[in-house]
């Protein structure tokens, strides 16, 4: 039986794999709460998290900002069930849904416009046209004045490969320095799911997995141009390390 208990065990897990990855994750979480936090004129947002995952970020966002209710929306069951049981509440709610299909924002079941889309390390799953229709159904949805964050390795493409191999430098070194070890990698935590007997319930569900090839992968330039075409007036970088990046979308 999955306790609340185990499951927060392992989403600490996810946390320091996902460290080994993003050194800077923590600071890049606290970026994505400042815009929601500055540019949100009211003191109760409502949040959709794009690919919500385990809810890491979702639950930084609920700690930042006492007033607001996340919705999350992600494929992997096994993900959104250790998320349901480790913080479900009446703050935060997720849903099963793909990004790539056309129905995903009405699965949200939503009370009225959302305020912010969110996500972090999840939308670089998509490839180019996929991404260009999910960032324009935000640009309809989203209530006046507001923001769409995203929070991911991006990278500038095929107009600027030298920049992008310094950008991945930049971030392994600025790994290295922080001193950390962080022996566990993505791999080893699926591994390590796999193998817990605890999970075998959430392991089946996932059966079959979620396709993640990528064959048109968007650059950091088609991102900011799908804002600029769904309708957000103001797009831009407010944050990078590296090739982890912020990038912003003004209602």
């Amino acid at each position: 039986m999955l306790s609340r208990e185990r499951a927060l065990y392992w989403l600490d897990r996810w946390d320091r794999q996902q460290e080994h990855y993003m050194p800077d994750r923590e600071e890049r979480f606290a970026v994505i709460a400042d815009v929601v936090d500055v540019l949100v004129d009211r003191p109760d947002p409502l949040v959709v998290d794009l690919g919500i995952g385990p809810g890491s970020l979702a639950v930084r966002l609920l700690e930042r900002i006492p007033g607001a209710r996340v919705v999350g929306i992600d494929a992997d069951p096994l993900l959104r069930g250790l998320a349901d049981l480790a913080h479900g509440s009446d703050r935060l709610r997720t849903v099963a849904g793909d990004l790539r299909e056309d129905s995903w924002f009405e699965t949200l079941d939503l009370d009225r416009a959302p305020d912010a889309f969110v996500s972090t390390t999840a939308l670089h799953w998509m490839n180019r046209e996929p991404l260009r229709a999910l960032i324009s159904r935000c640009g309809a949805e989203v209530a006046p004045g507001g923001v769409f964050v995203d929070g991911d390795h991006l990278y500038e493409g095929e107009t600027a490969p030298r920049l992008d191999a310094l950008s991945k430098v930049l971030t392994t070194r600025q790994a290295a320095r922080t001193g950390i070890d962080r022996p566990e990698d993505w791999q080893a935590w699926w591994r390590a799911v796999d193998e817990a007997p605890e999970l075998a319930a959430l392991v089946e569900a996932r059966a079959g997995g979620f396709d993640h090839a990528v064959d048109d992968k968007p650059t950091v330039h088609d991102y900011l141009q799908f804002l600029r075409d769904a309708g957000f007036t103001e797009t831009g970088t407010v944050w990078q390390q590296g090739d982890d990046r912020v990038i912003v979308g003004l209602r």
